[in-house]
């Protein structure tokens, strides 16, 4: 009998998701939704040969540097790799891929969610109905910013990045960006190239960052480049909370130099989050659900066993990244 490969798969996935790796490999599932500490995930992985973590899993270089010789991969269920230490995966010879592609329109749909409900005022306008305080209208009443025809900056012109660019249009928006690198023409699609972050926010009424978090990005929205923001600008933050220095944009959205912010990100989420946004009304917060459709985690968890599907074939995965 041909022996399959073992997979620690680290939290609840979905049904046609298990299905398949029950079909295909012998998962170590987590029927629980248990969030595993460091040294539940060093134990678990003592009969794998491969982990299927979230981004909930921090896959530190002292969690990698304790795992069994028997782990020949980490294969992500998430795009962003942040959590997990990639130099220290490829010093000790493990394979990481994430899932790339499958969640573009997903999270591109919850920044247009949070660009409308900041610039709406969408959850105050909830909260008042919810508890009964609605109680007359007049021309002033609960007025907000329109979107329409206005300028959309973009930090980060990837995948996410540019299908959020193609959804602002609908909205009849000039689109403004910086990225690493320019893009093709095809891709860029009219949009305005800034060659720093620096030369763009002066042209952004709506910023929407869709970087990665990395190490040269931590902290990359600060109070200088806030600064910069036109007065009552509109920050939507669908990546990473790292990418925001908190304090700075607090004080900013008291000030009103940002008149609202959409986040489904932060900093130290689910329970850290810097309290005052919960006691700011211009702010609209989301619990970070920019992939959470079920095509969108179906897609996830089949991107993640293609990879791993290759890899125990001998071959080279599609989304490796290291």
């Amino acid at each position: 009998m041909t022996h399959k490969p073992v997979i620690l798969v680290t939290r609840k996935l979905p049904k046609a998701v298990e299905a398949r790796l029950v079909r295909d490999y012998a998962p170590i599932l987590n029927p629980d939704d248990k969030l595993y500490s460091a040294e539940e995930l060093i134990d678990l992985s003592s009969t794998a040969d491969a982990i299927l973590p979230c981004h909930t899993e921090k896959m530190t270089a002292a969690l990698i540097e304790k795992l069994p010789a028997n782990i020949k991969a980490i294969a992500n269920f998430s795009v962003g790799v942040d959590h997990c230490d990639l130099e220290a995966a490829k010093s000790k010879g493990i394979i990481v891929t994430n899932t790339p592609d499958v969640l573009s329109d997903a999270t591109a749909e919850i920044a247009m969610l949070l660009m409308l409900g900041a610039a709406r005022r969408a959850s105050e306008g909830e909260r008042m109905v919810r508890a009964s305080q609605w109680h007359d209208w007049s021309p002033g009443f609960m007025v907000g910013r329109q979107v329409t025809g206005k300028r959309f900056g973009v930090i980060g012109m990837g995948r996410v990045g540019q299908v959020s660019a193609k959804r602002a249009r609908c909205f009849d928006m000039d689109i403004h960006y910086y990225n690493r690198s320019r893009l093709r023409n095809e891709l860029e699609a009219g949009a305005t190239y800034h060659e720093t972050v620096e030369s763009l926010l002066p042209h952004c009424d709506v910023l929407s960052i869709h970087c990665p978090a990395t190490p040269e990005t931590t902290g990359l929205l600060n109070a200088a480049r806030i600064a910069l923001l036109p007065e009552g600008a509109i920050v939507v933050n669908t990546a990473r909370g790292g990418v925001v220095n908190d304090e700075a944009l607090i004080e900013a959205l008291k000030s009103g130099k940002v008149w609202a912010a959409g986040l489904d990100v932060f900093n130290g989420e689910p329970e850290d989050i810097h309290p005052e946004y919960r006691t700011l009304d211009n702010v609209f917060l989301l619990p970070h659900i920019g992939s959470a459709t079920q095509d969108t985690r179906d897609a996830m968890g089949y991107r993640a066993l293609d990879n791993l599907d290759a890899i125990f074939a001998g071959k080279e995965p599609g989304d490796r990244v290291a």
